[in-house]
């Protein structure tokens, strides 16, 4: 895919935003905060980290590979699957819906491109990813597998298990990375489960860890991914610790855990799409 300018990459954000917004509105179920927040590492991974084919193969040899873990964020994701080129635009108007290909949450069944698991039962997407990872090792594939994580999903015992094992066995042809809001369904994850000091605590457990400070600017994100690539190959797995805000881009679903999970009103819809212009069109 070819490379884009940062302006460029930034109206995909926007646009990714406004999509999210949309989709989750029209059927008044879904999750718009986090997809909200993540929206520079979907567009900064899709549109020039990541080594991949829109032509989608379910075994993707030789190319990198992306999972989803906490698939909560759905709408983000199928936003930018789509705008860069693995199915329709026009086919997120199904978001939800009966019999569509966009579940609530990712799943094969319905053969979405750009999906190789059905995921958002929490704390398993790490161990697939590491399954992939080590697939691509024993078959001579040098390229690498992503995986995006929720920091309250960490509380998710199957988390740690597979962070053992990723050190212990060197699997470091894998990059993860968790979104680090600080909220989850019930309130703030210091509130709900306090996770402590993550970065000491994926060090101690054998990896990498690549702090990206500010995940909500698109600069920093793209920079930041591409240390992490850079870490990679090294005998530790990468980890991500992307700092980024819940809902950001707008004004009133920024920073609370209130938004993770409520879609947002006619009245409340048309505030939000007034402060996130339409850059790419809306399906």
């Amino acid at each position: 895919m070819e490379k884009q300018s940062i302006e460029q990459l930034q109206k995909i954000c926007t646009q990714l935003r406004r999509d999210v917004l949309r989709m989750v509105h029209a059927v008044q179920s879904g999750h718009p905060g986090a997809p909200l927040g993540c929206a520079e590492f979907f567009v900064s991974l899709y549109f020039d980290i990541l080594r991949h084919d829109p032509n989608f193969n379910m075994d993707g040899k030789d190319e990198d590979l992306f999972f989803l873990s906490n698939g909560h964020l759905s709408a983000g994701w199928y936003s930018v699957l789509a705008r860069s080129g693995y199915f329709p635009v026009e086919e997120l108007k199904t978001f939800r819906k009966i019999n569509s290909r966009l579940q609530g949450h990712p799943a094969t069944e319905e053969g979405l491109p750009g999906i190789r698991v059905a995921s958002g039962s929490l704390g398993q997407g790490l161990s697939v990813a590491l399954g992939a990872a080590q697939a691509k090792k024993l078959n001579g594939d040098d390229k690498l597998v992503y995986i995006l994580l929720g920091d309250g999903e960490l509380q998710e015992g199957q988390v740690w298990e597979a962070a053992m094992y990723a050190a212990h066995y060197g699997v470091d042809n894998l990059i993860a990375t968790i979104d680090y809001n600080g909220q989850q369904i019930d309130g703030p994850t210091e509130k709900v489960m306090d996770l402590k000091n993550l970065k000491a605590k994926w060090e101690a457990f054998g990896w990498e860890v690549n702090e990206i400070k500010d995940g909500n600017n698109l600069e920093a994100v793209l920079e930041g991914l591409k240390k992490a690539k850079s870490l990679s190959g090294k005998g530790k797995p990468v980890m991500n610790l992307l700092y980024t805000e819940m809902g950001y881009g707008v004004d009133f679903m920024v920073g609370t855990h209130k938004w993770h999970g409520s879609p947002p009103s006619d009245e409340q819809l048309a505030d939000a799409l007034g402060q996130l212009e339409e850059t790419l069109g809306d399906y």
